[in-house]
């Protein structure tokens, strides 16, 4: 949701901030479950804003539903961009976690000024629908196409966010849903699906600025899904990803 930036064709890094249009966009997909990545604007120096104030006003917004929301690990190198993680729920949330995903030491130029790559984050919970246990991943990687790398030739986020699917795919029916920052979608696909986990969508654009299919829904056998579709909105560079699930 980058912090609630709205997407403007003509100036996009200048569009400006509509909490609202955020909620408006939400709140008319009436979804059992949600997650976002880039809830909160980082600050200078890393700075973290607590309580979280884009978490808190969705979760006003939000009142039949449960939450869970991490920032990641707090960083004086961290960007002016978007950060921190939320996932809501209509049923309750229990077993709440967050992991960090480490981030290599690769270098990068930032306006004229060398850079490192802050940690990224993996965050999870359980609710039960139906008399039936559900495992809910939300994630958010580094994107190595900014820095000229590639996930492929630094796969420490995805192989530890696979292990993750692995442990909790053997647990029963597993969700893991993001921004996976991946170019090579079809790879990516790929690695997971040897986890056991199939993507809702492999082909259709995700976001604006490049064409890329970089957001994606996962899903294990326990689950079937019978519709999916990516929503253009002008609330966010990126498209609203949805897929309905019922058990298989």
């Amino acid at each position: 949701m980058q912090f609630g930036q709205v997407w403007d064709d003509d100036a996009p890094d200048r569009a400006p901030i509509r909490l609202e249009a955020t909620i408006a966009e939400i709140l008319r997909h009436d979804a059992d479950i949600i997650n976002l990545q880039e809830v909160e604007q980082a600050g200078s120096e890393g700075m973290q804003v607590q309580p979280p104030p884009n978490f808190e006003r969705l979760r006003a917004a939000l009142p039949g539903y449960d939450s869970h929301f991490s920032y990641p690990n707090a960083d004086p190198r961290e960007l002016p961009f978007g950060i921190g993680l939320a996932t809501f729920s209509k049923t309750p949330l229990s077993g709440r976690f967050r992991e960090t995903l480490p981030s290599p030491a690769l270098q990068f130029d930032f306006f004229g000024t060398t850079k490192t790559p802050t940690d990224r984050l993996l965050i999870g919970a359980k609710t039960t629908i139906d008399g039936r246990d559900l495992t809910i991943l939300n994630t958010h990687l580094l994107a190595f196409f900014m820095l000229n790398a590639t996930s492929g030739a630094h796969p420490s986020q995805r192989n530890q966010v696979a292990e993750r699917l692995r442990t909790a795919g053997r647990e029963g029916a597993t969700v893991l849903s993001g921004d996976f920052n991946v170019r090579d979608h079809l790879g990516l696909a790929a690695q997971f699906a040897s986890e056991g986990f199939t993507t809702a969508d492999g082909k259709e654009i995700t976001w604006r600025r490049q064409p890329y299919v970089l957001d994606h829904i996962f899903y294990n056998p326990p689950l079937r899904c019978v519709h999916r579709e990516v929503v253009p909105t002008p609330a966010s560079d990126h498209h609203v990803l949805l897929a309905d699930f019922v058990w298989a």
